[in-house]
C-alpha cells in the first residue's frame, strides 16, 4: 500500500467524523490544507452566506490560506482580529465585535475520540465564540489535535500547545523555559479559561473541517 500513514489517519478521521456528527456537529474531511480551504471557501461559506466574518487565533486557519482569501473578498465585511495596526484598546473592541459576526472561524486545541472539543484561552474571545454569539462557527482541525480522552486533551494543551504558543508569542512565562505547565501567575499567562464542548448547540451551528495533515500546535 502506498502511503500507509495517510490511510491510517483516514480511518481515524472517519471514526472521529461519526463521533462529532453524533454530537450534532457538521463534519467534512479534507486530504490536505488546500482542499480544506476549497471546502470552506467554495462550499461552506457560500452556503452560510455571511455578511460579517471574524476569527479567533488559529495557526491551522492561517495555514489553510483562507485568511488571505477572505480579506480580499469584497462580498464580506471582515472584522479582522489579527490586524496589527490596531491599538490594544481597538484590538479588544474588535474582539468584542466579533462575538456578533455571522461567521466566526478558528481551530481547537484538542478533540477527543468521543467528539468533544477541549480548549484553553488567554483573552477568552475564541472560547466565548465557540459557546455563544456568532451565528455560525467554522473550525479547522489538523489530525495532530486528536487525543484519546479529556485527560489526554488537558495534558496535550498544558504541556505542549501552551508552551509552544508562549514561545511563538514571546510571552514571559515559566513554561517557555521548562516546556511544561508550571501553573504560573505570570502577567503573560495564556492559560486562563477552559471550555469543553460536548455537543453542538443548536444543532449544525458548528461546522468542522478535519484535515489529514499535521497543522497548528
Amino acid at each position: 500500500m502506498d502511503n500507509p500513514i495517510h490511510h491510517y489517519w483516514e480511518i481515524r478521521l472517519q471514526k472521529l467524523k461519526k463521533a462529532l456528527e453524533a454530537n450534532n456537529f457538521d463534519v467534512y474531511i479534507a486530504d490536505n490544507k488546500d482542499l480544506a480551504k476549497k471546502i470552506a471557501y467554495n462550499t461552506l461559506i457560500p452556503e452560510i452566506a455571511p455578511r460579517t466574518i471574524s476569527w479567533g487565533g488559529s495557526i491551522t486557519f492561517v495555514g489553510t490560506r483562507l485568511y488571505e482569501a477572505l480579506k480580499n473578498d469584497p462580498r464580506y465585511t471582515i472584522w479582522d482580529t489579527y490586524d496589527k495596526s490596531l491599538s490594544p484598546e481597538q484590538s479588544l473592541q474588535r474582539r468584542r465585535e466579533s462575538m456578533l459576526a455571522d461567521l466566526f472561524i478558528t481551530g481547537t486545541n484538542a478533540v477527543t475520540e468521543k467528539g468533544h472539543l477541549v480548549n484553553l484561552d488567554m483573552i477568552g474571545n475564541r472560547v466565548a465564540a465557540l459557546t455563544f454569539g456568532p451565528k455560525q462557527v467554522l473550525l479547522f482541525i489538523g489530525r495532530n489535535k486528536i487525543v484519546a480522552d479529556r485527560q489526554a486533551a488537558f495534558d496535550r494543551i498544558k504541556n505542549y500547545a501552551a508552551p509552544v504558543n508562549v514561545l511563538r508569542l514571546e510571552k514571559k512565562t515559566p513554561c517557555g523555559k521548562t516546556g511544561a505547565c508550571e501553573n504560573c501567575s505570570s502577567p503573560d499567562r495564556i492559560c486562563n479559561t477552559w471550555t469543553i464542548t460536548e455537543k453542538c448547540f443548536p444543532k449544525h451551528r458548528i461546522k468542522v473541517v478535519l484535515i489529514n495533515e499535521e497543522m497548528g500546535f
